[in-house]
């Protein structure tokens, strides 16, 4: 499993004291409250404080002083150490240990690795590159067992779908 997950994107500068606007990749955006320090680029950053507006997260960064120095964080990932990141309720996985993720089905047939996952708004679904590409809904009633350990998702039959 990956050491650091992404929480968020840097998208734009917000002020003229340096401060980032940041799109959240967390289900939780309060947790940006929480934290102390954070890694963009792989270096440690401490945060000074966060606000919130409706949907994206204002961060002020150590060391970060001037728009003209933010604007160099522009598209930039923020991430947190594995051991901070939010606690998952049983059944939850990160993006990042889902991707990269062997997809099988029951009987043994293999799809191909999970590329990326993307947000529908009512479910996930599992884009997977193999010899085709086949998108895959996160649902029960699709999935019937994530081994993130291993790295294999194992599937229904796709003629059992319903």
């Amino acid at each position: 499993m990956k050491e650091f997950i992404t929480v968020g994107q840097i998208i734009n500068t917000h002020g003229i004291k340096g401060e980032l606007k940041v799109y959240p990749l967390t289900d939780d955006i309060r947790r940006f409250r929480k934290l102390k320090t954070v890694y963009i680029d792989g270096i440690e950053r401490e945060i000074s404080w966060c606000k919130f507006q409706v949907d994206k997260v204002i961060l002020k960064i150590e060391g970060i002083e001037s728009p003209e120095e933010a604007y160099k964080y522009k598209n930039k990932y923020i991430q947190v150490n594995r051991e901070n990141a939010a606690n998952l309720e049983e059944g939850r996985y990160f993006v990042a240990d889902i991707i990269g993720c062997n997809v099988v089905d029951e009987n043994g047939k293999k799809f191909g690795n999970v590329f990326d996952v993307i947000f529908t708004g009512s479910n996930e679904v599992y884009w997977v590159k193999g010899e085709e590409e086949i998108l895959i809904p996160a649902l029960k009633s699709v999935v019937s067992k994530m081994d993130i350990e291993n790295k294999i998702i194992t599937i229904k039959p796709v003629e059992t779908w319903s």
